[in-house]
């Protein structure tokens, strides 16, 4: 674990007011200087971090679960081996995120109990079910894109831990978007059949990718802290309209059809106007009630479980390197 250390400027020995600590840690983050674990911040600062960081672990770690089981039922031999990679890349996604967290002086065990006993959030997109092959090239193309819009502002979040993480995890997210969109055209150019596949996956997909964003802005109650913290660069409204504008011309480009009777082109703000957004079904998915909450949790609880005797023995055998080297030493 990481201690705080005081980051304190001149005269070292004059006392700073929470206040005055707050004002000179506002003016660091105003002038883009990273924080590191050790320098002082802000406890709702530091609270606020373990929790979009660990989120954001969370859903990495769950966000294995929907293509996993693709893994035996992809098409080829190609298509096996790319998925295996991608699932092994969230695995990795998650062990970077939730290291960024611990440096926030919280420890791993703690984070993944929440998740289990399914106190903690993660994204609500990995509570949908993948019916289909063509849904593997739609969480690819729709999921990891609007993963990307959202993420490649934090590598430039103010907290350095976290900053350089999602450096390494957005280059693979960028890899992860275009296996996506290259099943949907393999589809798309294939057999009539091929290509409803596809379009039934787009219809199950565009909806919940809006909500990966999070709530609207008039509604999200960390939004403004983050931004003036530069945790967060945009607001969760502005990604989605992000993502949209970006994606339209995809699905155009497959020739799809985006499941909004809504959707147009506003020439003069020169972006797209698309429908409501059903924010009781994101609410409903977050307190669990989603398709696949129950079964997503459980399979973790299951995995976790199954997976402690190589924990004890990681631990056994580093307590062994630990009591032989201090017998030498000795």
């Amino acid at each position: 674990m990481y201690t705080q250390a005081l980051d304190v400027h001149g005269d070292s020995t004059a006392p700073l007011d929470e206040s005055e600590r707050e004002q000179r840690f506002q003016t660091r983050v105003d002038r883009e200087e990273k924080v590191e674990p050790k320098d002082w911040m802000p406890a709702r600062y530091r609270a606020t971090l373990i929790r979009q960081i660990s989120q954001h672990a969370h859903s990495e770690i769950v966000g294995m679960l929907p293509e996993g089981n693709w893994i035996t039922r992809a098409p080829t031999l190609l298509r096996k081996s790319i998925l295996i990679a991608k699932v092994q890349d969230e695995g990795g996604h998650g062990a970077y995120l939730y290291s960024a967290a611990e440096t926030l002086g919280v420890s791993r065990d703690q984070l993944i109990d929440q998740l289990l006993c399914g106190k903690a959030k993660y994204s609500s997109i990995f509570n949908y079910p993948t019916p289909t092959w063509a849904d593997i090239g739609a969480i690819g193309w729709l999921v990891d894109g609007a993963a990307i819009m959202n993420q490649i502002p934090l590598c430039r979040c103010s907290y350095g831990p976290y900053a350089r993480a999602m450096v390494r995890i957005c280059r693979e997210e960028s890899f992860h978007q275009r296996q996506g969109f290259d099943i949907m055209m393999k589809l798309c150019a294939g057999t009539p059949e091929q290509k409803r596949m596809a379009q039934g996956a787009l219809d199950r997909w565009w909806w919940p990718a809006l909500m990966m964003f999070g709530p609207p802005d008039a509604a999200s109650t960390h939004s403004t802290d983050s931004q003036r913290w530069k945790i967060k660069r945009f607001s969760n409204d502005e990604l989605r309209q992000k993502f949209v504008d970006f994606t339209v011309p995809q699905a155009n480009f497959l020739g799809l059809t985006v499941p909004d009777p809504e959707l147009r082109w506003n020439e003069t703000l020169q972006r797209h106007e698309f429908g409501p957004i059903d924010w009781n079904e994101f609410e409903r998915v977050l307190k669990g009630n989603g398709p696949c909450n129950r079964e997503r949790l459980e399979a973790r609880r299951r995995a976790h479980a199954e997976g402690a005797w190589v924990r004890e023995a990681a631990m056994a055998h580093a307590e062994k390197q630990r009591r032989r080297a201090a017998s030498c030493a000795a």
